[in-house]
């Protein structure tokens, strides 16, 4: 079961009011005693407000409570984006519940295999920097499409990079892009928010064994299993 779907389970079965111990929860979802234990905190850092402790066992106050939403690229985007505005305006009560939403939102979004977690919205990044990354990524999402390539500039970086943009990834926490680098002769990701500088290139790419996106979940995949 994912993190997410648990998450979820957990906040359905906490909220009929009755006292729930954490054995019992563990047993349900499969999980160990101390999975339950984390997302319990999770939940509370997350302002699900739970009632209870280790060794008594858990419940959920009434809360208002949303059905389930399938949000796109643009959406999520858009989201992050003003959470990271409202942080950084400093409105009191305004701020706080934005701080109170992102959360919320972090505890249901993908986890990062092998990464410590992060915040979601403006709790992981001050505004000027998600708006950093943000503004480069109408001009990744065209050259995806268009297959044309981009000069890049990064972060700490002397060198521009000439690549061929392939994916964008949203982390629960950051944007990557995926590309091919054509200097480097292999394939590349990095945050979107390390670009300093980015300008189209003449001319289109075709796909070419090797170098295409599902070479690269390819090589990801014999890592993993290797």
């Amino acid at each position: 079961m994912r993190r997410a779907d648990r998450l979820y389970a957990l906040m359905t079965r906490l909220k009929d009011g009755r006292l729930h111990r954490a054995e019992d929860l563990a047993r349900m979802l499969g999980v160990s005693l101390r999975t339950i234990y984390r997302d319990m905190d999770t939940l509370a850092a997350s302002g699900v407000p739970i009632e209870g402790e280790r060794g008594r066992g858990f419940t959920a106050r009434a809360m208002t409570t949303l059905p389930p939403l399938n949000l796109t690229e643009d959406e999520l985007e858009a989201l992050h984006l003003g959470l990271a505005a409202v942080g950084a305006a400093n409105m009191d009560r305004v701020s706080a519940a934005a701080e109170a939403l992102s959360q919320k939102i972090e505890a249901v979004l993908p986890e990062d295999t092998g990464m410590a977690a992060k915040r979601f919205g403006f709790a992981t990044y001050p505004f000027a920097e998600a708006a950093q990354g943000f503004r480069h990524m109408p001009a990744f999402r065209a050259a995806i499409r268009a297959r044309q390539k981009l000069r890049i500039e990064l972060a700490e970086e002397s060198t521009p990079r000439d690549v061929r943009p392939l994916h964008l990834d949203y982390w629960g926490r950051i944007w990557t892009a995926v590309v091919w680098d054509e200097r480097a002769g292999d394939f590349a990701s990095f945050r979107i928010d390390r670009v300093r500088a980015l300008r189209p290139l003449p001319g289109l790419f075709v796909d070419e064994p090797g170098k295409r996106l599902e070479d690269y979940r390819a090589a990801q995949e014999r890592e993993q299993t290797g």
